[in-house]
């Protein structure tokens, strides 16, 4: 848990102050932006007024950023798992000062650096579950098919094993499930035959592996989408998230003030799925623009949808970047206690 520097920067809005920072700084020589996903709605229902809000998933820094620039009651505690961006995202927020303060940490740690940041309510929070350009952009993290690098596809390199030793020592049934669960592959038998045959006998050590390991399995044409999937779901699996989804969405309503609102972007069925089972205690509301009447209050749970429907990005964010085609973004609101 560190706070950034009071110091204001000399630096555009937008800009990167440089600095020496304790935290690891190879992400300096990656893509420099990241587009925030979805920043216009996120915005929309996250900013509501002063308090401290969550950034369950800071990676660059530019939804909250944003958010701190638009709203000047606003104050930060953001949390990454993932070191390399959380390094980044602390040079990007350095010129707001104390109203930020940044904890490496996973899901499940969240109640600790809440506590370290001083407990108080969260008037807003935002769990963003994608990855960054600058994360499937350096081979180092084995994160994209698409570069060559190590099976790795930790969100934190200092923790854990990766991909390849994981599959090492897997079986094919638990490969299997992963595959289907996660990467929501009709091939997940046939392809963690594949995988697990290819570990045991040393030849799945790079991302590359992985792709000709595919290939072969799926008749030797190449299919990005399955590459896609299949690095999804390892992905998922490596990190744990389902289960740091899990925890993080039983804690969050004791976390949120009354009223507070809880925005979510999910990329992959499952855990859009989970994030509706946990979140969706009740029928949503018709409209953000009134309050809901005492005959629309829910009977149940601790949230009422704010999002009649799930929002999805226009066809000018995705044509701008495509990454951000698979989005989808609900928003809950924290009923008074």
């Amino acid at each position: 848990m560190c706070s950034v520097s009071a110091a204001a920067s000399p630096a555009s809005p937008y800009g990167l102050p440089s600095r020496t920072c304790s935290g690891p700084r190879r992400t300096r020589a990656l893509r420099a932006h990241h587009e925030p996903v979805l920043l216009a709605e996120v915005l929309a229902w996250l900013r509501h007024g002063p308090g401290l809000y969550l950034d369950a998933t800071l990676g660059d820094g530019g939804h909250s950023e944003a958010l701190l620039d638009s709203e000047p009651g606003a104050r930060l505690c953001g949390c990454d798992r993932d070191p390399f961006a959380l390094a980044f995202a602390r040079d990007r927020l350095e010129r707001f000062g104390d109203r930020v303060t940044v904890a490496h940490s996973t899901f499940r740690e969240l109640p600790g650096a809440h506590r370290a940041a001083g407990g108080e309510p969260f008037t807003g929070a935002l769990f963003d579950l994608g990855l960054s350009s600058r994360q499937l952009d350096d081979p180092a993290r084995g994160m994209s098919f698409q570069t060559e690098g190590p099976l790795d596809l930790r969100m934190d390199p200092s923790r854990g094993t990766s991909a390849a030793e994981r599959l090492q020592a897997a079986d094919e049934p638990s490969v299997a499930q992963v595959l289907r669960a996660h990467g929501d592959l009709r091939e997940a038998a046939t392809l963690a035959r594949a995988m697990v045959a290819a570990a045991r006998s040393g030849g799945l050590a790079t991302t590359r592996d992985l792709v000709s390991v595919l290939d072969r399995a799926l008749g030797g044409r190449r299919h990005p989408r399955r590459y896609a999937q299949a690095f999804q779901a390892l992905r998922i699996w490596v990190n744990d998230e389902a289960a740091e989804l899990e925890a993080a969405l039983q804690w969050l309503p004791d976390a949120m003030g009354p009223g507070g609102v809880v925005v979510t972007i999910a990329y992959h069925s499952g855990e859009d799925r989970r994030i509706k089972q946990v979140l969706r205690g009740a029928r949503s509301f018709p409209s953000r623009r009134r309050p809901p009447q005492a005959s629309e209050e829910p009977d149940r749970g601790p949230w009422l949808e704010l999002t009649r429907r799930v929002v999805t990005p226009t066809h000018d964010e995705v044509a701008r970047n495509p990454r951000a085609r698979s989005a989808r973004l609900r928003a809950f609101r924290r009923k008074p206690t």
